[in-house]
């Protein structure tokens, strides 16, 4: 089915080349020789609890040994790469999506953060091509490897590349494919920011489902809602006892914490847990995917969500799920922009595209209807 989206529309300024995912068989040989060889540590208290207090249970471990292939699967979506030129040096860009074959289709850009990719998006892509056809879709769908997640270019080894670099990146690709008079963009954890610095500087309109930051001036406490306060909460617990790996991204970056089940409301399924983390390992994705983390933690940095550079003039949307690894309240998030739309749900964690992928697309369809004539 996916064949009939591949077609780029003809007023596309730049044709992207079609992409297979293809790994070596002496790297997926390699993977398979490390698990049979990869011992689980002995059975321990802390590996004992169910509730994952003090980390991964043992049990869990286990099972996380058999692995299936994923090629298959990801080559059922079509997949592109372009060439995409920035401060004079030169991004090979990998992407999925979905074309429409309206000639009035809006452009919506999703964006992954870490530890996600390209695949929290595919559950979204699947309920667009089971609920459309190609002549029927009423939007050009793009789903980027941010620079150097999987498949797509590494950022440049001699020099800093900032949160602000990605999202010229970014749109530099959607600018080569020039698909029409504006584009959304949507994003969570990195992607939020990146989504941030772009509903700035670039695009028509942002809808975003992450935006940690501290407390605003001014705020009243009558402003935030019951679960607004038990949102805050979660907040406080993450940054107390749940963000030692972000200041370890930025100054010691040598482990990987599996934050599939730690920051979501349900654990999402294994294979699909060990989907993502295999992609990252045979992509080498990790060690150069967290280069973002260090700009949070530089001196006299502003997070991007509260600096005012990135005060969203345009229509800014807003996703809250409760069990966000940092849910900020309505009141918070209207200090950071022109919010037009917000919706606070009842289940759904810092993987919204994966656990609530049908909630997520319907705030999105939801946030076009109401400011896309307006935008433009």
């Amino acid at each position: 089915m996916s064949d009939s989206y591949r077609t780029i529309p003809t007023n596309a300024r730049s044709q992207p080349t079609p992409f297979t995912i293809s790994l070596p068989d002496d790297t997926l040989a390699e993977i398979h020789q490390l698990l049979k060889l990869s011992k689980i540590g002995p059975v321990t208290y802390e590996g004992l609890q169910g509730d994952r207090k003090y980390g991964i249970i043992q049990k869990w471990l286990t099972n996380a040994k058999v692995r299936r292939a994923v090629e298959t699967h990801l080559n059922s979506f079509p997949h592109w790469k372009i060439s995409v030129q920035y401060a004079k040096e030169q991004f090979q860009m990998r992407f999925t999506g979905l074309f429409s074959e309206k000639k009035d289709a809006i452009l919506i850009l999703m964006l992954h953060g870490w530890p996600g990719s390209f695949l929290e998006f595919l559950p979204i892509m699947s309920i667009l091509m089971n609920g459309y056809s190609p002549a029927t879709l009423p939007y050009h769908i793009i789903v980027p490897s941010l620079p150097e997640y999987a498949f797509s270019s590494l950022p440049p080894l001699n020099r800093d590349f900032r949160i602000e670099d990605i999202a010229a990146v970014v749109n530099m690709l959607i600018v080569d494919l020039e698909l029409g008079s504006g584009y959304v963009a949507q994003g969570g954890d990195i992607g939020g920011k990146v989504s941030r610095v772009l509903g700035a500087e670039h695009p028509d309109a942002a809808p975003v489902n992450f935006c940690i930051m501290p407390e605003p001036e001014g705020i009243s406490p009558g402003s935030v809602n019951g679960l607004g306060k038990k949102g805050l909460l979660q907040a406080n617990k993450f940054h107390r006892i749940g963000s030692a790996y972000a200041l370890e991204h930025a100054t010691r970056p040598s482990t990987i914490g599996l934050k599939f089940l730690d920051w979501t409301d349900e654990d999402p399924p294994l294979d699909t847990i060990l989907e993502a983390v295999t992609l990252y390992r045979l992509t080498e994705t990790f060690l150069r995917s967290i280069y973002p983390y260090r700009q949070l933690f530089t001196p006299g940095n502003i997070g991007a969500h509260e600096n005012p550079v990135w005060h969203i003039k345009k229509p800014l949307g807003f996703s809250w799920f409760p069990c966000e690894i940092a849910p900020i309240p309505k009141a918070w998030v209207a200090t950071t922009g022109n919010l037009v739309f917000y919706r606070q749900h009842e289940k759904g964690g810092h993987f919204a595209a994966v656990e609530q992928p049908e909630v997520l697309l319907d705030d999105v369809a939801a946030f076009i209807d109401q400011v896309w004539k307006v935008a433009q």
